[in-house]
């Protein structure tokens, strides 16, 4: 009796996790990839392509598992610099892996979704830029858990006044995410198309490259308002994030 009891537990397990990557996610053809972890994100993988959002906008397609075997020791190790109460407060639970994200018909790194608790991330993006990435993508739901902390207006204030950001990131041409040698208040062309993506890209470097974040912001007094900005309302959120 007792072993039937038990493997009717195991089979209740494994129908709550099916149920959640359903209901909660809205996203088809997934499965478990890993579900213990330190800080509680479970992560699945695209067993096949999907397509979601509004009029199947969001297009990605089926992980290959060995290259996601690959991948995964350097992708854990980045978001297990996050605890789980520091996610839990940012909304974040679960993290989608699939191969060639698309929204729009535009190629990118990562999609974050508070509504589900979600980060989607394409493990093939440029692997020159891949960490900055997943930390930019973890900024998105921070800001928009946390708007109070970061007005865009505010932010926007710091830059010098004949400066004008676009309407919006994806209707602009400053795409580049090379690292400015002189940066004037910014430290990748991305960063000038709209604030949203000026805080992301700040944070993306804070968390990967922080000394010579620290050296830049030396010589360049608009940016230390940034970064000193940014740092301030983190800490708002978690004292020990940075």
């Amino acid at each position: 009796m007792k072993i039937l009891i038990f493997f009717v537990f195991i089979f209740q397990i494994s129908c709550v996790n099916a149920d959640e990557i359903y209901n909660l996610l809205k996203i088809p053809n997934l499965e478990i990839y890993k579900l213990k972890n330190n800080n509680n994100i479970r992560y699945l993988s695209a067993k096949g392509n999907f397509k979601i959002g509004i009029n199947k906008n969001i297009t990605c397609e089926e992980v290959n598992i060995n290259n996601l075997n690959t991948k995964f020791p350097l992708i854990e190790k980045n978001l297990n610099r996050y605890n789980s109460n520091f996610l839990n407060k940012i909304k974040l639970k679960y993290v989608v892996f699939c191969e060639n994200l698309f929204i729009s018909e535009i190629n990118t790194g990562g999609i974050p979704d508070i509504k589900n608790r979600t980060l989607i991330l394409d493990i093939n993006f440029n692997k020159k830029y891949f960490e900055r990435m997943i930390h930019h993508e973890i900024f998105h739901m921070i800001q928009n858990t946390h708007i109070k902390y970061f007005d865009e207006d505010k932010f926007s204030s710091f830059n010098h006044a004949s400066f004008n950001y676009a309407e919006c990131s994806t209707c602009s041409n400053r795409l580049n995410l090379d690292q400015y040698e002189k940066t004037d208040g910014f430290l990748t062309e991305y960063s000038k198309s709209i604030p949203s993506e000026d805080m992301a890209e700040i944070f993306s470097f804070l968390m990967t490259d922080k000394e010579t974040i620290e050296v830049k912001i030396n010589n360049d007094k608009i940016l230390s308002k940034k970064v000193n900005y940014i740092k301030l309302n983190l800490a708002k959120i978690d004292k020990n994030i940075l």
